[in-house]
């Protein structure tokens, strides 16, 4: 077993040669010249292996990330933990250096001691950051990607994913700082993710119109927008027997999906159709509301006239 390291020659209060030159210099004492040479000798260690970590270390970690084939938004926060690795090995290394004993043994102590509260404290933080790795390992979600969480309530493009939060860009340009955590307890919906989306839009048409002409004409619209796809054909499906209308679900899908996309070609898309409706007298009856009942009127000498109603 091998035996534990001895006291450095600062902490048995001994000069080192930059001691001793600091100290020939009449400028300082000898524990001056001790604490200084003990905060050069920390500064040198620490730059040098800080400087090895920053431009050797650091640019290893990004090949080796780029050879796996990572997202830039999964790369930053690793090359970040690993430049906070470089520069937290830099400071242990260096406290040992200077004389000022084993970093880590020194921690000990203030780690343990406030470790219950800091875990008291930043439970969401804590909870945020482990939703963040999750985020970064089964990518349910990528920069540019548009999403909706919360029964679509909010929605947005992605615009950068960090451990903590995650800042998403709403249709009226407004930025949402959302915590990892409300993006993973709940469900999530990422239209996008695939290369394709498929879209559906329900048609209503008068009792007395002719179904099999309104579905043809559903088609060819959709068969003649550029940005609706062929294979899958568009098709259409009887799913509605409203108050006042026949519903007739028009089922198309669009390549490469986005947000401008899905709104863009959906809505050219509609409007084709009601512009054909309109030109073959295929009707989109307005809502019917059928009044039952009758008007009681009071006349002068207090008795009820009741009007029927027609």
């Amino acid at each position: 077993m091998s035996a534990a390291p001895g006291p450095t020659p600062l902490q048995n209060g001994e000069l080192g040669p930059v001691g001793e030159a600091l100290e020939r210099t009449d400028l300082f004492g000898s524990s001056m010249a001790a604490s200084a040479e003990g905060v050069i000798r920390f500064a040198i260690a620490f730059v040098a292996i800080w400087l090895v970590g920053r431009f050797v270390i650091v640019p290893i970690v990004e090949r080796a990330l780029d050879r796996r084939g990572l997202d830039e938004h999964a790369k930053n926060p690793l090359l970040m933990i690993a430049r906070f690795g470089a520069a937290f090995l830099a400071f242990a290394v260096a406290f040992g250096f200077g004389g000022y004993g084993n970093f880590l043994v020194s921690m000990a102590g203030i780690a343990a001691a406030g470790a219950l509260a800091i875990g008291l404290a930043m439970q969401d933080v804590i909870s945020n950051f482990v939703a963040g790795v999750f985020i970064y390992t089964d990518k349910p979600f990528r920069i540019g990607d548009w999403i909706e969480w919360d029964d679509g309530t909010y929605a947005g493009t992605v615009e950068d994913i960090s451990l903590r939060v995650t800042r998403v860009r709403t249709f009226d340009n407004e930025l949402l700082t959302v915590p990892n955590s409300a993006l993973t307890d709940d469900v999530l919906k990422n239209p996008v993710d695939a290369d394709k989306l498929r879209l559906k839009f329900v048609f209503g048409i008068g009792y007395d119109d002719d179904i099999q002409r309104a579905t043809d004409i559903i088609v060819e619209e959709a068969e003649r927008h550029p940005d609706i796809m062929d294979d899958p054909a568009p098709s259409v499906r009887l799913t509605e027997l409203g108050s006042s209308d026949v519903g007739l679900q028009s089922r198309f899908w669009i390549e490469n999906p986005s947000r401008a996309d899905f709104v863009r070609t959906r809505g050219e898309y509609v409007t084709a159709v009601k512009q054909r409706f309109d030109e073959e007298g295929i009707d989109i009856p307005y809502p019917v509301r059928t009044l039952e009942g009758g008007l009681n009127i009071e006349s002068g000498d207090g008795q009820s006239v009741v009007q029927p109603a027609e």
